[in-house]
């Protein structure tokens, strides 16, 4: 007998929970609808981001040690692992953004796993939305500085060494890919990620409390025991997973900033 008809049969039924756990009001009574959790999570992803390498940056030493040498280290990472192969020989110079980018990013993620707040901020699509916006409108402004409109619609659809026949069909297929694509892709990848992550670990946890708090029976512990282990499984692979889409997020970015710099390449 499942879990579901063993508290039916009991007069009462177990609800996993849903997209419900994404909507949030204002977090008091008369605030203004726009303050809610997601966006108080967002703001103090950007305390803690700027606020660590403000710390990490105050006093510099030259042989780093405690904030100072974590800091380095994160920058070095962005640094030898994203911008410079992404980019090329102009790669220092966007260190800086993709820092902030891949940082900003990683905080939010990490938010969804943190006591109290506990919601990834990318969960709701509009964060991940305005962030890849940005790097679109970035690549756009680039691309146009260093190529001219003309030469990169040339280049994007047009890119040299193709037999003339095969442009027929690359044209059209890497004109919806750069202008729609990109950043339909680029955002939706990040959202659905922590959206499902965070969705998972939710109805783990929710069959943990209901079999093991709200409803302890015989047949039902076994079930709140294996939902509470995999609440804990679930939250060590979602905080690799968080990682890994920040990562991604920033790699990307960093991909359209060096083909917008460097179309040959």
């Amino acid at each position: 007998m499942s879990a579901r008809h063993l508290l039916a049969a009991q007069g009462e039924e177990f609800h996993a929970p849903g997209t419900e756990i994404f909507e949030w009001g204002p977090l008091w009574d008369g605030a203004p609808s726009w303050v809610t959790k997601p966006t108080l999570i967002v703001t103090l992803s950007v305390i803690i981001v700027v606020g660590f390498f403000w710390a990490a940056s105050r006093r510099p030493q030259l042989v780093p040690r405690g904030v100072q040498n974590v800091g380095e280290i994160g920058y070095l990472f962005v640094r030898d692992q994203i911008a410079r192969p992404m980019i090329g020989k102009d790669g220092d110079k966007w260190v800086p953004f993709l820092v902030s980018t891949f940082f900003f990013v990683l905080i939010m993620n990490w938010m969804g796993v943190v006591p109290v707040l506990q919601l990834p901020g990318p969960s709701h699509i509009a964060f991940a939305v305005v962030l890849a916006i940005f790097v679109y409108l970035l690549m756009w402004g680039l691309s146009i500085r260093s190529q001219g409109l003309v030469g990169w619609f040339r280049n994007m659809m047009f890119p040299p060494g193709l037999p003339k026949a095969l442009y027929v069909l690359y044209a059209p297929i890497e004109l919806l890919s750069v202008l729609v694509l990109r950043p339909f892709t680029h955002s939706v990848r990040l959202f659905a990620n922590m959206f499902a992550g965070h969705l998972l670990i939710a109805f783990f946890a929710s069959v943990a409390w209901w079999f093991l708090a709200e409803k302890v029976t015989l047949f039902g512990a076994p079930v709140g025991l294996v939902g509470f282990l995999m609440t804990i499984v679930m939250t060590g692979f979602e905080i690799f997973i968080q990682a890994l889409q920040a990562f991604i997020f920033a790699l990307l970015a960093a991909s359209y900033i060096g083909g917008a710099l460097h179309p040959d390449h």
